[in-house]
């Protein structure tokens, strides 16, 4: 089996970290959106993966790629984005007549991917897609079921059938190219997958929702992304090797044996990356650290801080933080209080 992984978008509810950067590249919990992914596909016994990338993503996914070089990986052009559906039929040629699954790489799933595809393989419908209960069914793909067989799917609907969203996992027989092709755009000007499972369902095609076990997290705003990092740092087991000097260790810590902790107290779940400096500092719970940053005399928790960041000199302890690459946090001014700031566009700054 194959699987295709869509990363053409922009990202822009991630904004303004994706100003520079696509979404996949981002980091949560010591490794990339999408290397996450690609590893919940190899654990799946999925080899094969094709990722959607745009004129707009296609470098620095190829660059990120080099973090994952177990997976066989073939980068397709989708120049246009005109929708997941347009997305999974610019990999037609690709996919051939093997099976294949459609993973949105932004999505995580406590128990992987793997029970949807060994139903799959077991029962050979048309397709299997994954459900989870959601609050506001509104913004997403919905799906109405008759047992476990899917009736009904409609996207974002303002009336929802049901309250089973669509999660960001599907697997398809190569049946969905035929209904893709020559399928009409939506109102909204894209080609949207699930009215392309909906032409299997009306075709008289079996379509199964399975439910989701655990939790499932979509990475697709910054709260998202903080809170994904806290689901998977909650897997971390404690393994360290790097300097530690005058230092404590509370909880399951993860220090490379590039990095160094000197007088500093750290709270667990934490992992640093390679090369990573702290010192006079505080680290608390739920805190990734990029590699080759810099915590000197600052706290710090539940927060993301990618490569190369450096935050020093601070009276204030940093909390809900995404630090994007080569940041910069200082303090140490004492008189007169101002505030230098030199930010992105819709950037978001609370000063307390």
């Amino acid at each position: 089996m194959k699987a295709i992984i869509p990363a053409a978008g922009l990202g822009t509810r991630l904004r303004p970290l994706t100003f520079t950067r696509p979404k996949p590249v981002l980091p949560v919990a010591g490794a990339p959106i999408i290397v996450h992914a690609l590893r919940t596909l190899l654990s799946a016994g999925i080899e094969e993966v094709a990722i959607i990338v745009s004129d707009a993503t296609r470098s620095e996914i190829g660059d990120t790629l080099k973090q994952a070089p177990e997976a066989r990986v073939t980068l397709i052009d989708q120049h246009e984005q005109l929708g997941l559906g347009h997305a999974v039929l610019m990999a037609r040629e690709w996919v051939g007549q093997d099976h294949f699954c459609v993973y949105l790489g932004d999505n995580l799933f406590e128990h992987g991917v793997r029970p949807f595809i060994e139903r799959f393989e077991r029962e050979r419908p048309a397709a299997v897609i994954a459900l989870v209960e959601v609050p506001d069914p509104t913004a997403f793909g919905v799906a109405q079921l008759d047992g476990d067989r899917i009736t009904r799917l409609v996207e974002k609907p303002k009336v929802p059938p049901s309250n089973l969203a669509v999660a960001g996992l599907y697997c398809f027989t190569p049946e969905v190219f035929g209904v893709l092709d020559g399928m009409p755009p939506s109102a909204r000007g894209e080609y949207e997958i699930t009215d392309a499972i909906q032409g299997l369902i009306d075709r008289g095609r079996t379509v199964l929702g399975q439910r989701v076990e655990g939790w499932w997290k979509d990475t697709g705003r910054p709260a998202d992304l903080l809170d994904a990092n806290r689901l998977l740092l909650e897997r971390v087991t404690e393994d360290v090797r790097g300097e530690v000097s005058e230092s404590r260790l509370t909880g399951r810590v993860v220090i490379p044996a590039s990095a160094q902790v000197r007088r500093s107290k750290i709270v667990g779940p934490v992992l640093l990356g390679e090369g990573v400096i702290v010192e006079d500092a505080y680290i608390g719970p739920f805190t990734s650290i990029g590699r080759d940053s810099v915590i000197r005399q600052a706290e710090v928790e539940h927060s993301v801080v990618d490569a190369e960041a450096r935050i020093e000199c601070l009276d204030t302890r940093l909390q809900d933080c995404l630090i994007g690459v080569r940041a910069q946090v200082r303090g140490g001014r004492k008189v007169p209080s101002t505030h230098k700031l030199t930010l992105s566009d819709a950037s978001v700054v609370e000063l307390a």
